[in-house]
């Protein structure tokens, strides 16, 4: 019997560092963050894995996770395979589960982005230093444009101390999307709100408002969100996902790729493009 045990153990143990290669006929998980009405996106999330799966030979089943801190879970628990990560996101997952980035996305012709702060032309607020003991709107503490990288540039201006924003501000609230950020803004309940650089011509569209917002500072440059792979991924597989991922993009697919995250399509990543995430993670004490 203790033989057996040890047998058992040992067998569980290999399982573990070696995981068996995924069959063929096993359908891999994707999970999607939730960004917006979880029935929309599981609709196109279903058509994007089905794409996917041919493309690359492997069936893929699409999920869509309850929210941000779920998509980190479940890739820490291997329940899904992939994963679509936001940059905050995927640094967490690749501490947290060991995930590594496959590619990152294309948004409007661009790898990367930047955060603002937007104030309304008509106080005649022209710099930074002009909001102290005023108000402002971020969006979410996870959020990399709408609090994490504006903070840091606070703080790098050494008119935030002890990461606390209430130090240079007289209030900061989290509006919960970017939109509410900037409607925060225009009806004159904060002096000013964080957000990403095309915020006004995604979240304001045809607004004639937002003629009324104008910014007094910008961060430097914020990697795109991507798509992640848990670790123990047979590599040839994850190989054939990363190849058929790249091959995602022009008229082709430009429906699809709307409908998923209204993106262009991917490019090659590497771990190291979201070091600058991490510093400013640090920065701000998040390192769960």
């Amino acid at each position: 019997m203790r033989v057996l045990r040890a047998l058992v153990l040992a067998l569980s143990v290999a399982a573990l560092l070696f995981p068996l290669p995924v069959s063929a006929s096993t359908p891999l998980t994707l999970v999607l963050t939730p960004s917006r009405d979880p029935t929309t996106l599981q609709e196109a999330g279903d058509a994007f894995a089905k794409t996917l799966g041919r493309l690359s030979g492997t069936p893929i089943k699409a999920i869509v996770a309850s929210d941000y801190a779920g998509v980190v879970e479940a890739l820490r628990s291997r329940r899904v395979d992939l994963a679509f990560v936001h940059p905050v996101g995927y640094v967490l997952a690749n501490r947290e589960a060991g995930c590594q980035i496959l590619v990152r996305d294309v948004w409007r012709g661009k790898t990367a982005y930047t955060a603002r702060i937007y104030v309304l032309k008509a106080k005649g607020l022209t710099r930074l230093e002009d909001l102290r003991g005023r108000t402002i709107a971020f969006v979410d503490p996870a959020s990399s444009s709408g609090y994490i990288y504006p903070m840091v540039l606070l703080m790098k201006r050494g008119l935030v101390t002890n990461r606390d924003p209430k130090s240079f501000f007289k209030d900061a609230l989290f509006a919960g999307t970017h939109e509410a950020a900037l409607r925060a803004l225009l009806r004159g309940s904060v002096d000013a709100a964080a957000s990403f650089d095309s915020a006004l011509e995604i979240h304001l569209k045809g607004d004639p408002a937002a003629a009324q917002i104008s910014y007094v500072a910008e961060t430097p440059a914020i990697p795109e969100a991507g798509i992640c792979a848990r670790p123990g991924l047979d590599p040839a597989v994850r190989e054939r996902l990363k190849a058929a991922l790249l091959t995602i993009k022009g008229p082709e697919y430009a429906a699809l790729l709307k409908q998923v995250y209204d993106i262009d399509g991917f490019v090659d990543a590497s771990d190291r493009d979201y070091d600058p995430v991490r510093e400013a993670m640090d920065l701000m004490g998040l390192t769960r």
